[in-house]
């Protein structure tokens, strides 16, 4: 089975230093009024998306929503 990429939006609790951004290589950020950053970039596969979450994890940061923006997922 062959995947495609798909696009990721991930929330995270409280303005993360968006000098981070490094560690989300592909990814733009943002911080939004609610107190939270928003990451949002294409992932080849599912490896590379645990890969990003594992790194917040690593980072000790809170995830709020993980969400697929292709519309057939």
């Amino acid at each position: 089975m062959h995947s495609k990429r798909q696009t990721y939006q991930i929330r995270i609790k409280g303005h993360v230093n968006l000098d981070w951004s490094a560690w989300f290589v592909k990814h733009t950020s943002r911080h939004t009024p609610a107190g939270e950053t928003v990451l949002s970039g294409e992932l080849p596969d599912q490896t590379a998306l645990h890969g990003v979450l594992m790194k917040i994890r690593d980072l000790g940061l809170k995830l709020v929503e993980v969400k697929c923006l292709d519309s057939d997922s």
